[in-house]
């Protein structure tokens, strides 16, 4: 076969790959409300001749020849291209193992070392070691920065791949370099990964006090059940003897989670018919979503905490809570990703989680790149290990939880406080 004919072929099969991609995105979307049509050859705009122009320079000049990769390449244009439409931390494109790893994460199991990450000035992050998991077992520390994973460095690779290098089957093990806070030389740690069941929803009561810290740190497919058997669990100590006179709700470094789970649990703290949030589509057509039913916790007085590590369905349920006047926001602005992603499930396997529609507040505030504002503004050094509800059980007096360093909480127990009293 002749080099030229040889080319021609890789790029018809490039041709067919994006097709098929965007054939299954419009064939989604027929079972979704949005309008289907065959997507042909004509329909792609002029300026897509230039994309396959770089395409032809590379593969003919591209002098590392190992490191064209037709898929990679197709994915790196893919993101690229979702990149330009400024929908940060929000519209994203997964391959398929990446598509895997965030819908385990979703249903509240997976495999790995079981901790929750961030990406930050300083580098991968670890914000805290999930509790009993091998991450904390292995000495894994809130606030480690991670610098290699399996003797790789890992600067300035996205967070996803950085997650998906350091996941793994249960039974294996991964050695990360790390640099704990307040050290200046990094430290191997061998870590061997297992299953990870994680709770959604934690709850302590506060020591020295009649007030219940809750905690939600993700809006996953069991979260409005797991809310449910907290608060009846509240609930049924309250009728005991054991008062329970305010909650203090904690959705610090929630990174949202499904729609449907955040309207559950407003329900339980929202009386019947208040709005929870409005969504807005393309052609400004507004739907609006409302407490509905029965809820274990409209009464008692609430304080939440947020911080800029709040997002998505997290954003949701602390703009329902303030504007409605049902409770008052302690901590920092949240991230500002208020879009309803619409999954495309493509034919290998990616996947695309597409904008669609922008979520608005009960008084029809954009939180999309604005983001919710707390009530009483409390900056806090993210590298502050926050109190949850662990450490509440663990710990003997109020004052040892106090003297922790998390301000956030301590402002926001006061405010409950002084909510609780009026």
């Amino acid at each position: 076969m002749q080099p030229k004919q040889k080319h021609r072929l890789k790029r018809i099969t490039v041709i067919l790959t994006l097709v098929g991609v965007m054939g299954v995105m419009f064939l989604a979307g027929t079972f979704t409300g949005f309008m289907a049509r065959p997507v042909l050859a004509n329909d792609r705009p002029a300026q897509f001749d230039v994309f396959w122009e770089v395409w032809d320079l590379v593969e003919q000049h591209f002098v590392d020849r190992d490191q064209i990769d037709p898929t990679r390449m197709t994915y790196g244009a893919i993101q690229g291209m979702l990149a330009v439409l400024g929908d940060q931390n929000h519209t994203v494109f997964f391959t398929p193992d990446e598509a895997k790893q965030q819908q385990s994460q979703l249903d509240g199991s997976f495999e790995g070392i079981g901790a929750y990450v961030e990406s930050s000035d300083a580098g991968f992050r670890i914000v805290a070691p999930i509790h009993g998991s091998p991450a904390e077992e292995a000495g894994i520390l809130a606030g480690d920065i991670v610098l290699k994973v399996d003797g790789e460095d890992v600067a300035g690779l996205p967070e996803w791949e950085v997650i998906s290098r350091i996941r793994g089957p249960a039974g294996t093990t991964v050695l990360l370099t790390v640099l704990h806070p307040n050290t200046e030389e990094p430290v191997e740690i061998a870590v061997t990964r297992g299953k990870i069941d994680v709770e959604s929803v934690t709850w302590a009561r506060i020591p020295g006090t009649d007030f219940v810290y809750l905690q939600i740190s993700q809006f996953a497919a069991d979260t409005g059940d797991e809310l449910q058997k907290a608060l009846e669990a509240i609930n049924a100590e309250a009728e005991t003897g054991a008062p329970v006179k305010g909650i203090l709700l904690d959705l610090r470094n929630n990174p949202g989670g499904y729609l449907q789970e955040a309207l559950r649990v407003n329900t339980q703290f929202l009386e019947s018919g208040k709005v929870i949030l409005h969504e807005r589509d393309a052609s400004d057509q507004l739907r609006t979503y409302r407490s509905v039913g029965e809820g274990l916790a409209r009464e008692i007085p609430m304080v939440v905490l947020i911080n800029q590590g709040t997002a998505s369905a997290g954003e949701i349920t602390a703009g329902a809570l303030k504007e409605n006047e049902r409770a008052r926001l302690v901590g920092q602005p949240t991230l500002g990703t208020g879009t309803v992603l619409q999954p495309f499930t493509l034919s290998d396997g990616s996947v695309l989680r597409l904008g669609v529609t922008n979520w608005l507040t009960p008084n029809k505030n954009l939180i999309k790149n604005q983001g919710v504002a707390p009530d009483s503004l409390v900056e806090q050094d993210p590298t502050i290990r926050m109190i949850d509800a662990y450490q509440l059980e663990e710990a003997a007096t109020l004052g040892e939880i106090l003297a922790h360093g998390d301000k956030q909480f301590n402002v926001g127990l006061l405010q409950l406080r002084l909510s609780a009293s009026q």
